[in-house]
């Protein structure tokens, strides 16, 4: 397992992080714990939660597990997350001061523990300004309730003011960012990996098998039944079956991706995560699973090693779609400069 630093923090975390959405909900109690003992065994050291999980039961669940592994339990790098509602209180929500004291108090009991290690804004709000939240955040690392704090879901222009602000105000800095990425949702590239990199962040991203797409387990012209993500639910999200079954492109990306796969004698998955791995500013990659089957294959990733070209290949099948003003070759274009006197 290789790690890297958690952002520009001195914490150093697995090159893969265990996402826990399921627990709870798609995987038991049991199947919880049998997973989060497989991953801690294959060298992880990133857990990551949030309060709305389940209603709190994920954040239970690990905080059940923790007390019953304490020695593994003091190897793990613990992230929990807020903003969404936990109750039907016009203020049970949102990144207000008196929100966020409350959430992260109740995460803290859930969890069994007096510290978070990371702890992350689940998204913007709107109403909030953001030196109140900061401020907040600030406060919670100088007590010693969480070690770093991050941001999950914010545009660029949203990470770039909030550390501008913290800068000012003299906060201690957000080191990661929580965004989605993957070979199927790339539009990250265009403003919020400049601002991540820009801010000497990290990414951790979420879904980067975009919802079960870049498992190879999906084919054109059948539509999954039974206990799949889509199989269940169809038309689910922005991952909806038909919206992505009707993309010419989406089809082209896997098959790049299976193609390489028989070339490795890995699966899919393996190789999508890779390639999510090999990018710029990205920290440590969230593996969302059901089974310990899953698991184990998503964990095999961090053994494959794509060559340059492969990953080459991939940039260039996948390539965000960006066609016009401002992020196609218009806009590009103007903002170019080359050192021999070129525009």
């Amino acid at each position: 397992m290789e790690y890297r630093t958690l952002g520009n923090s001195g914490t150093s975390v697995s090159q893969v992080a265990l996402g826990t959405m399921t627990f709870g909900a798609e995987a038991d109690e049991a199947t919880s714990h049998a997973i989060l003992a497989d991953y801690v065994d294959a060298g992880g050291n990133l857990i990551d939660t949030a309060d709305v999980y389940t209603a709190g039961e994920s954040e239970r669940i690990i905080g059940r597990w923790l007390a019953r592994n304490p020695s593994a339990g003091q190897r793990m790098v613990l992230a929990s997350k807020s903003r969404f509602p936990m109750g039907d209180d016009v203020n049970d929500l949102g990144l207000s001061r008196r929100h966020l004291r409350r959430a992260l108090e109740a995460s803290l009991s859930r969890l069994g523990v007096d510290h978070i290690d990371l702890y992350q804004v689940h998204s913007w709000d709107p109403l909030t300004p953001l030196e109140e939240t900061l401020g907040f955040l600030n406060e919670a690392v100088v007590r010693g309730d969480i070690g770093y704090y991050g941001f999950s879901n914010y545009t660029g222009w949203q990470l770039t003011k909030a550390v501008a602000i913290a800068r000012r105000q003299g906060y201690a800095l957000p080191v990661t960012l929580q965004p989605q990425y993957s070979l199927l949702v790339r539009e990250i590239e265009a403003e919020i990996v400049p601002a991540v990199l820009d801010a000497e962040m990290g990414m951790l991203p979420w879904s980067p098998l975009a919802g079960g797409w870049l498992t190879g387990k999906y084919t054109r012209d059948d539509q999954p039944t039974g206990a799949t993500r889509f199989g269940e639910n169809p038309e689910r999200g922005m991952e909806g079956w038909k919206k992505r079954n009707a993309e010419e492109r989406t089809w082209q990306i896997i098959d790049t991706v299976t193609g390489i796969a028989a070339e490795h004698d890995a699966s899919a998955s393996q190789v999508a995560l890779a390639w999510v791995a090999a990018k710029p500013a990205v920290t440590s990659v969230i593996l969302g699973a059901r089974t310990r089957e899953q698991l184990a294959d998503n964990l095999a990733s961090t053994e494959l090693s794509l060559s340059a070209d492969e990953i080459a290949g991939l940039d260039e099948i996948s390539a965000p779609m960006f066609s016009d003003y401002p992020y196609g070759r218009p806009g590009t274009d103007q903002r170019s400069r080359l050192i021999d006197g070129g525009r």
